[in-house]
């Protein structure tokens, strides 16, 4: 049985390079390195990392998203506190206790604070506080962290890369370095196969505050038509399977309104050819993902979604399977090689 053994290993190395929503010069830096085995690449103005191959065929946009949820410092209260804001979708319900790293002028370990249950009001025990109520606890005075601590400064939340059992990992930032690793994976089965493809990569920033990223990105890059990697919702205690998809049962192909129908259905195809294994994701309006931003950018670009299940999105602790990663690079690559045989 495969163990996935150097799509966790690359998976790791993504999720352990720090990027907040625009601050995502480490993240870029590794996937860079990683995508310049198979293209000439850049780092366009906003900060996404863009490649290039030119080949047969349509010309097609494979994006995942360089960045992740965190934390902005707002201001340094009285006694040294870190005031913050959220970067992304930060789930206020987990930052209690949260352990956490400032990036400032060097990289400080922090907690967020959290009343003692002995302390808190009745009404206030059940009840998670607002932002502007939290504040970070560096151990340090006023005076002492604003030499090290600017306004503006990001904050990730601590969390190691970890195998569970089976092909599960957990780990901050799955969301969305597991696309990035479909897609990366996505370029070498292509070579494996010697498969002579249009192509442009991008992995962009600034998608969990607005997808400005994919916007410019999409834009500069003019393809024929695009497929993005992100996460979506993985069934757990509590949450309804008809909403949800199942671990280890395979890419979720995206339906929706903003989507290419005879995209998705393409992809469907292909998926039960080839014994893909596969799940549908309907949507109702937007994706909520960067195919919002593709799909009109320039003179509109047709758009496809791909999504790797997870648990526990938007938190320190995030879960996926790695064979639903290689699942969604197969799909992706055997599309890519039946549409570079056709015209544009």
């Amino acid at each position: 049985m495969n163990n996935f053994a150097e799509l966790s290993a690359m998976l790791e190395a993504l999720c352990s390079a720090k990027g907040v929503s625009g601050a995502e010069n480490e993240a870029a830096a590794v996937a860079s390195q990683m995508l310049e085995k198979y293209m000439p690449v850049s780092v366009d103005a906003l900060g996404s990392v863009t490649g290039r191959k030119e080949g047969r065929g349509a010309h097609i946009l494979l994006d995942a998203h360089l960045d992740q949820i965190g934390l902005i410092v707002t201001a340094v209260d009285e006694i040294g506190f870190l005031k913050f804001a959220k970067c992304g979708g930060a789930d206020r319900r987990v930052l209690a206790a949260a352990e956490v790293t400032v990036h400032g002028k060097e990289k400080l370990f922090g907690a967020v604070i959290s009343t003692p249950p002995h302390l808190a009001k009745p009404e206030e025990a059940s009840k998670a506080l607002p932002f502007d109520e939290m504040a970070i606890d560096i151990g340090m005075t006023k005076e002492e962290a604003e030499k090290l601590v600017s306004p503006g400064a990001r904050v990730t939340f601590n969390g190691g890369y970890l195998r569970l059992m089976g092909n599960r990992i957990r780990s901050p930032s799955v969301d969305d370095r597991a696309g990035v690793a479909a897609v990366l994976r996505c370029l070498e089965i292509l070579e494996e196969k010697n498969v002579d493809c249009n192509l442009s990569v991008m992995f962009s920033s600034q998608e969990e505050t607005g997808g400005s990223g994919a916007q410019t990105a999409s834009f500069a890059a003019q393809p024929d038509e695009a497929i993005a990697v992100d996460v979506s919702f993985a069934s757990a205690p509590g949450v309804s399977s008809e909403k949800y998809a199942s671990l280890g049962k395979g890419t979720m192909i995206g339906f929706a309104p903003s989507l290419d129908y005879k995209m998705s259905k393409t992809l469907e195809t292909i998926a039960n050819r080839e014994n893909i294994p596969y799940q549908p994701e309907v949507m109702g309006g937007k994706t909520g993902t960067n195919c919002d931003e593709i799909q009109v950018s320039g003179k509109g670009i047709k758009t496809a979604l791909l999504s790797v299940p997870i648990r526990n999105m938007h938190t320190a602790v995030e879960v996926c399977d790695l064979e639903d990663i290689e699942n969604t690079a197969r799909l992706m690559a055997e599309y890519i090689a039946e549409r570079s045989k056709e015209n544009a």
